[in-house]
């Protein structure tokens, strides 16, 4: 029998599997075998000619035994890479961004922990468009927002373009996100901010008071060091490494916030504390009916390593005023109190305009007031009215009544 050339490829079924397997040689000259997915000896032959073509066109071909610890891995890697400042590092050392931990849960990926080793999850081949709907739609049940879910889309879809990147997928699903609702506009009046401020804890205050005047991002800070305050300026500076815009600034200190930190006694490390910060700012929010906290009690299955077994925790679903609501707060503020765009683009670590205006939020009362301008404006522009020239624009009949009266007087 005459054996086949090099560069043909060859079909191979292992004993006990059902599935015939491809093997051939890529442009590289490395050996490649994987499952073609396919029973009959046609469709198998076929899948094995694509494979050849896509190997010969510099296409990757599919590794059918990555899993999901590949691809947040190589995700995690790549917010490092790029500096990005939205990656987290949680209290148990691992990293994460946000919407990941909906998918290691749907994928059953365990972190190393208590000796036991690292769960990697599903493989990645099974991840297909049936799969991504269905996570989709069990997020909704659970009555995640749009928004949350395409967080969780997002980060899955940059995972998998990376896997492809680096040649240990070659095809990549469609991964299509839910329609979002409009950006918030949410923000908090004076009184209704003094009202919330009386009731947070007092450790938090300083924080919040901050935020509210200054529009500085939560990140940045709870990041600030006491060596970047100077008290007898009354300023603070954010360096380069915290700003999400990479641009150092100088932020100016509310007087009630400089009070508070000139009687700090222990001067040193982080100078607002942000402990238990999301709950506490809740419990404020529905304390002076700014938001609404409501007990709810959920059940899962979770994989257990031994077994696995339904749980059962309780959480608060919150609805209401949200921390970075006081970014759009400030932003405002300090437009109406008259500071030039400039100096409140450059407060707030704005960078372009069109996004610190979506943060320059108008409301009722803005309209009306600009009304109430105009109409000023448009009576200051009159040419001044005589006494003379009022009397010839009454009618008759109230000239006539003027008349009488001075007469009757007279008499």
């Amino acid at each position: 029998m005459t054996r086949r050339a090099k560069g043909e490829g060859s079909l191979i079924r292992r004993k006990g599997c059902r599935y015939w397997y491809a093997s051939f040689y890529d442009a590289f000259g490395k050996q490649v075998r994987t499952s073609t997915k396919k029973t009959g000896k046609m469709e198998a032959l076929a899948e094995l000619r694509r494979l050849m073509g896509d190997s010969e066109r510099g296409l990757p071909v599919a590794n059918g035994k990555v899993r999901y610890a590949e691809l947040r891995a190589a995700l995690i890697q790549d917010y490092v890479d790029s500096g990005n400042k939205t990656l987290e590092l949680r209290s148990d050392g691992t990293e994460t961004i946000v919407g990941l931990r909906p998918l290691d849960m749907a994928c059953g990926y365990k972190p190393a922990k208590d000796g036991l080793p690292e769960d990697a999850g599903m493989l990645v081949s099974a991840i297909n468009v049936d799969w991504i709907n269905k996570f989709k739609a069990k997020r909704v049940d659970d009555g995640v927002g749009p928004a949350m879910i395409n967080r969780s889309l997002q980060a899955l879809r940059r995972g998998l373009n990376l896997l492809r990147e680096n040649g240990k997928i070659a095809v990549v699903p469609k991964v299509k996100l839910k329609k979002e609702p409009p950006a918030r506009k949410g923000w908090v009046e004076q009184a209704d901010f003094e009202r919330l401020l009386a009731a947070l804890p007092t450790y938090l205050r300083p924080l919040i008071a901050f935020m509210y005047y200054t529009g500085v991002r939560k990140g940045e800070a709870l990041s600030i060091e006491w060596p970047q305050v100077d008290l007898n300026a009354g300023t603070i500076t954010v360096e380069e490494e915290q700003a999400k815009n990479e641009e150092p600034r100088v932020l100016p200190l509310p007087s009630e916030v400089l009070a508070t930190l000139r009687d700090r006694e222990h001067k040193q490390g982080r100078v607002f504390d942000g402990t238990n910060l999301r709950t506490e700012w809740e419990i404020a929010c529905a304390a002076v009916g700014l938001g609404t906290r409501t007990l709810k009690q959920t059940e899962h299955e979770r994989k257990d390593r031994k077994k696995p077994r339904t749980v059962s925790y309780k959480w608060h679903e919150y609805r209401g005023l949200r921390l970075h609501d006081l970014r759009r707060s400030a932003v405002r503020n300090l437009i109406r109190a008259g500071v030039s765009q400039k100096v409140a683009m450059d407060i707030s670590g704005h960078k372009t305009t069109n996004v610190f205006q979506r943060y320059n939020i108008t409301s009722p009362k803005d309209v009306l007031a600009a009304m109430r301008l105009v109409e000023v404006a448009a009576a200051k522009a009159l040419p001044p009215v005589s006494a003379k020239s009022v009397q010839k624009r009454q009618p008759k009949s109230i000239k006539t009544l003027q008349v009488v009266k001075s007469k009757g007087t007279g008499a």
